[in-house]
């Protein structure tokens, strides 16, 4: 039978560049499996992400704004789906591997609570050893997805885990992602703010703009090249040059003072964490009332653990359902 995987690999080795990661020489799952004859490793863990439920649920939880009424605000899904399409940009002008970039770009968020970062933030209050989405996206495909976990490859693993943090990680590709995703998010957080009427043109520092552009198309053409000049033939690591280095963090320390702190984008954030924490506390206190598949995980005494697997796989939506179930009265019918 033709093994369309291994000529795939063969391939891999003519046209990607000498630093690329190839899915052929990838450092193996947690748990050996035979492999596909028409799919590399990295395609494999690509797919078995795509048709997760968990990345379904992104479509329902908040990117910056919580629980947005408009159509075209951004949500967790949206933002991982252009995170991937920038990242692929990139990995495939430098010829390293868009395989890899794409399944760890579309599972970085995985473990994202419900209400953005104000969910992580409340449940990292709540939950003792505390909670980061990187950390809880690993666990995700580690260990909750489908009852056992998706069994991915190291680098995959390794590119979710450190898309966020000071760890940079193992591998090119997962490097880009985590360019990408500032990139990602910078500038459709800035589209949102302005479509929400949360900031004006006129607010945007003009010392980022001149460098990186004045436009939301011309910000994101402008940065990806940047990075795909920057990084020709570079195989140390991914970086931006300097002068879009600077322009960068200064427009997302604007964003942190106009928009994610504070702003009218966050009105409801208050509420989202309340929503979090007493959901959190009330399923300590009644860990009966946990979905059976948790339930069993409070059998070996990680009672807290199974809470916070529960909320933090929640979507906006359903988390104010279940929130509603225990502590609002509901109407009685004849």
């Amino acid at each position: 039978m033709l093994d369309i995987r291994l000529r795939a690999e063969e391939i891999e080795r003519r046209v990607l560049a000498p630093h690329a990661c190839f899915s052929g020489a990838t450092k193996g799952r947690l748990k050996p499996e035979a492999e596909c004859i028409v799919r590399t490793a990295f395609q494999r863990d690509r797919d078995r992400i795509i048709h997760s439920k968990s990345f379904r649920r992104l479509k329902h939880k908040t990117q910056v704004f919580t629980i947005p009424e408009g159509d075209h605000y951004r949500t967790r899904l949206t933002h991982t789906l252009e995170v991937a399409q920038i990242a692929r940009t990139i990995a495939r002008a430098l010829r390293l591997n868009e395989d890899l970039t794409e399944a760890i770009a579309l599972g970085h968020d995985l473990g994202h609570t419900p209400f953005g970062h104000a969910g992580e933030e409340a449940l990292n209050e709540v939950f003792e050893p505390g909670f980061k989405h990187n950390e809880q996206s690993l666990r995700v495909v580690d260990v909750l997805e489908g009852g056992g976990g998706l069994n991915l490859t190291f680098e995959v693993r390794d590119g979710i885990l450190n898309h966020t943090g000071p760890v940079r990680p193992a591998t090119l590709e997962g490097q880009i992602v985590k360019i990408a995703d500032r990139v990602a998010y910078i500038n459709h957080d800035i589209d949102d703010a302005l479509r929400g009427g949360v900031l004006t043109r006129e607010q945007l520092p003009v010392e980022c703009l001149t460098v990186l552009g004045y436009e939301h198309r011309e910000r994101i053409n402008n940065m990806v090249l940047d990075l795909i000049y920057t990084n020709w033939d570079n195989a140390e690591g991914i970086v931006m040059s300097p002068a879009f280095q600077v322009a960068t963090d200064r427009l997302r320390e604007f964003l942190f003072e106009y928009v994610y702190i504070g702003s009218e984008a966050k009105r409801e954030e208050a509420k989202a964490r309340h929503v979090v924490k007493r959901l959190f506390r009330h399923f300590q206190e009644n860990e009966g009332f946990l979905p059976g598949e948790y339930l069993k995980r409070t059998e070996s005494n990680d009672t807290r653990r199974a809470i916070c697997d529960y909320i933090a796989g929640m979507t906006d939506r359903y988390a104010i359902k279940v929130y509603q179930k225990y502590f609002l009265p509901v109407p009685w019918v004849e």
